[in-house]
């Protein structure tokens, strides 16, 4: 452990120096690459259950290693939507900084055995990006928005939102005024926490907001005060909404039956 003379005396030791002041921290923060951020939604086929147990446990295997290998490259989460949708009984939430190593765990797993009885119902595709609206008095989520660090809540909710163009085609004082109405209401329910990725010319939406939680009541009770903000009025789309309980692939895939 470092003593104050320690640090006192770092001239004499070279240039170490024990903390990064608040500028070198903005300059690194600015060189951090941005993420891509893809949210997949599996639904098992019908013909999953006439399977054997052991057709089953083969099949599990062999797509969870392939999951697996993709780790080093890629932050992973999964979660079980089973019973939550009928669309939908899994998703794997995956987070990197290069689009190669999604497009390549999707081929591991597009040829593995469990492929011919689960399929990708919903893929929604965004990136991290700073956001364009100043955040006042919102010292308790210090995150620079240009990395998502998942949590470990036990719930996640997810949907795409896509935004009128009367919202664009307002000042962005107007914008920036509306939205500070949102963030105040969203510092209310400090067990919410946020992620919010951008689409533009990715994907269909134009946003991707997850919401990560404990508590899906505060989840509730935040969405509906956002339902009475003044920007909601410019929301075209925010559906369809993906309630997702944090699992393992291994419990997820259990889940199947």
């Amino acid at each position: 452990m470092s003593s104050e003379n320690d640090h006192t005396n770092n001239s004499t030791r070279g240039s170490l120096r024990l903390a990064p002041n608040v500028e070198e921290l903005e300059e690194h923060k600015r060189k951090l690459p941005r993420q891509f951020v893809n949210f997949t939604f599996y639904r098992a086929r019908s013909d999953w259950r006439m399977l054997s147990d052991d057709e089953k446990l083969d099949c599990k295997q062999g797509f969870m290693k392939a999951v697996d290998d993709f780790r080093h490259h890629l932050l992973i989460r999964t979660y079980s939507t089973v019973g939550l949708r009928t669309s939908a009984d899994f998703m794997i939430w995956r987070i990197g900084c290069d689009l190669e190593p999604m497009q390549e765990m999707t081929g591991r797993l597009n040829g593995t055995q469990l492929a011919k009885y689960v399929e990708p119902t919903q893929s929604l595709l965004s990136m991290t990006k700073r956001s364009m609206y100043i955040e006042k008095n919102c010292s308790e989520q210090p995150e620079d928005r240009v990395h998502v660090v998942p949590g470990q809540s036990d719930y996640l909710f997810v949907c795409p939102l896509l935004r009128t163009r009367e919202w664009y085609a307002r000042p962005q004082e107007q914008r920036q005024e509306m939205m500070d109405e949102s963030l105040r209401i969203g510092s209310k329910y400090r067990s919410v926490k946020l992620h919010t990725t951008y689409s533009f010319g990715l994907d269909d939406q134009e946003f991707v907001v997850a919401f990560e939680t404990d508590k899906p009541s505060d989840f509730l009770d935040l969405i509906q005060e956002l339902r009475e903000t003044k920007a909601s009025a410019f929301t075209l789309r925010d559906t369809p909404m993906f309630t997702c309980r944090q699992r393992t692939l291994a419990e997820c895939l259990d889940a199947l039956g």
